[in-house]
This record gives structure tokens, C-alpha cells and sequence, in this order.
């Protein structure tokens, strides 16, 4: 059985144990049996991946949610401000993703992010144009996209 599924095991046997059916329960169930199997199978390679997901999982989920947060930002001034700073452009991102799922993800979380929007895929998938509301230099969006790219490409492989 994988590392996932021995979390899962321990984090029901826990809620069973407790017998508190809860969400916040269960949480708290994986949370503790994640850090046993940590400490227990720390010699072991074949769980070494998983165990270190979760850092790169936390670090990935921060820096969304921040550019979200400055993406929303940067929209709200410009609808409240009476003037208009939008510079549209649509930019071709190099892609490094290669499967179909990661191209999925990559261009979703674009898609969510206020002013940029993923348009579409190169037939090859090499290339993923996106729509850009407040387009200002090719190069440093372009970096912003293949940092998050990264991120993705770390997280499933």
C-alpha cells in the first residue's frame, strides 16, 4: 500500500477510534498519522516522494493564493480609479508541461487569475497563448508563467 493510502487508513482508524465523525476530525486524523509515517518510514526511499509533496504542496498553494490576491488588486484599482491602465496583448508561453493534465491545470490556474486568460494550446503543446489584460513586458510575464509552470511540473512529477 502507498504512503496516501496508510495515511488514509491511519486518519480513519482514528476517526473510528474517536468515534467524533467530523471533517475537522478526519483533519486532524491525517495530520497526525502524516507525521507518524514521516518519523516511521524515514528510511524508507519508496515514501520519501510523498513526504516530501506536501512542503512543495504548501509552498505552491501560498504562492497562488499571493497572486491572486495582487491580481485582484491590481483589477479592483483599475475598475475604481476613472483611469483606465489596460494594456491587452495576447503573449505565446513557451511550455515544459507535457502531459495533457499539467497543460490542464497550468492554464486553469491562468484562467482564475484575474487579467489573463489561457486562449488556447499550440497543436504541438509547445505553446500556450494567453490573453493578458494588463500587458506591460513580454519577457517578465512570460517568467511569472514558467515559475508557476514549474511549480506544477514539480508538484506531479
Amino acid at each position: 500500500m502507498k504512503a496516501f493510502g496508510w495515511n488514509m487508513l491511519l486518519a480513519l482508524a482514528w476517526v473510528v477510534l474517536s468515534g467524533s465523525y467530523t471533517i475537522s476530525n478526519l483533519f486532524a486524523g491525517m495530520l497526525m498519522s502524516y507525521i507518524v509515517l514521516a518519523y516511521a518510514l524515514r528510511d524508507r526511499p519508496l515514501f520519501g516522494a510523498y513526504f516530501g509533496k506536501l512542503p512543495k504542496l504548501l509552498n505552491f498553494i501560498l504562492f497562488f493564493i499571493w497572486d491572486l490576491i495582487k491580481a485582484n488588486a491590481r483589477v479592483a484599482y483599475d475598475v475604481l480609479t476613472p483611469t483606465h491602465l489596460m494594456k491587452p496583448a495576447v503573449i505565446a508561453v513557451p511550455l515544459d508541461i507535457q502531459s495533457d493534465g499539467g497543460i490542464t491545470m497550468f492554464s486553469s490556474l491562468i484562467t482564475v487569475t484575474p487579467g489573463s486568460l489561457a486562449l488556447d494550446v499550440s497543436t504541438d503543446k509547445k505553446v500556450l497563448y494567453v490573453h493578458m489584460m494588463y500587458f506591460e513586458d513580454e519577457q517578465l510575464h512570460i517568467a511569472e508563467f514558467k515559475r508557476l509552470e514549474a511549480m506544477i511540473i514539480d508538484l506531479l512529477g
